[in-house]
């Protein structure tokens, strides 16, 4: 990895230089706009639309759109003055637990390496956050951008996280949001009981990016002048009509899955046995069944008796 900045973590009156890496690339398969006919490279030039002249990067400047219509040109002298920091530093405001940070917040994330004489004061403040639990908010600038971040540690390193500013957050506006939908126990309780049959510990190795394998091979065949075939298209999944038939019928493929894939021990909860758990599961399909079955007759119009003359 290469380096992209260099500055320092200021905490207190303590300055450990570091440097800053990307920690993260997209994986996407790039492609260039390319003629159809010959394959040549598509060109773009940087044209005028006022006198149809292409324009040097050096006669170019920034332009901010008023609602009228109107550009207000910026000159590199304007943004001089702006108050954003050139001191190259990542300045701790506070510490607080990482739980009251909404992930929603984060934009993209960094590793620090410390400079050789910042390594000990670099791995006391490590060895100090990562004992408190807690995540260090703090304030850095970065290309041409004031950002709020947090550090926190991961194996063995800070990861810087850059965050959005709360004025950046979209807050949904949903009109189901404001609608009385009502949802049924039984069906809250199956609900809850697939999620606790498809409980299980993350882990990233076992997920995969298919379509960019599938475009890859796609690339490859090309080359090698192969046939592509194309896969067959997946039906199309559709709303389920009976919610309740659709929650006992995924729990039970969950379970399928999960007895047919490879085993993984698990703490039963409240510390009940298998069996205990196997039991009261069974006891509980039984009473929704029920509580279904009542629910329909009383439902069901009651048929009037005639009487015989």
């Amino acid at each position: 990895m290469r380096s992209i900045w260099k500055g320092a973590i200021s905490f207190g009156l303590v300055t450990i230089p570091v440097k800053l890496y990307s920690a993260t690339e997209q994986k996407d398969v790039s492609f260039h706009q390319v003629h159809r006919k010959d394959g040549g490279r598509i060109r773009y030039k940087r044209v005028c639309t006022q006198d149809g002249e292409e324009v040097p990067y050096a006669d170019i400047a920034k332009g901010y759109e008023l609602a009228t219509g109107e550009i207000v040109v910026l000159t590199d002298e304007d943004f001089e003055d702006l108050p954003l920091s050139t001191s190259r530093r990542i300045d701790v405001l506070q510490f607080t637990p990482a739980e009251q940070i909404d992930p929603i917040y984060f934009a993209k994330s960094y590793y620090l390496e410390p400079d050789a004489q910042g390594a000990k004061p670099y791995v006391l403040l490590r060895n100090a956050l990562e004992s408190s639990g807690q995540v260090a908010v703090v304030k850095v600038a970065l290309r041409q951008r004031e950002s709020l971040a947090t550090l926190r540690v991961r194996d063995g390193v800070f990861v810087l996280e850059t965050m959005l500013w709360p004025d950046e957050i979209r807050a949904p506006d949903f009109g189901f949001l404001e609608e009385d939908i009502e949802v049924r126990a039984q069906e809250l309780k199956m609900a809850e009981s697939l999620i606790t049959t498809m409980e299980s510990d993350f882990d990233p190795s076992e997920y995969h990016d298919t379509y960019r394998e599938a475009l890859q091979q796609v690339i490859e065949a090309k080359v090698a002048g192969k046939e592509v075939i194309a896969p067959s298209e997946e039906e199309e999944a559709r709303p389920a009509v009976d919610l309740m038939a659709a929650l006992r019928a995924s729990v039970e493929a969950a379970k399928r899955e999960r007895e047919g894939g490879p085993a993984k021990q698990k703490k039963a909860a409240g510390g009940k046995s298998k069996n205990g758990v196997k039991a009261a599961d069974k006891a509980d399909e039984k009473a929704d069944e029920k509580a279904d079955e009542k629910a329909q007759e009383k439902a069901q119009p009651k048929r009037k008796t005639r009487k015989s003359a």
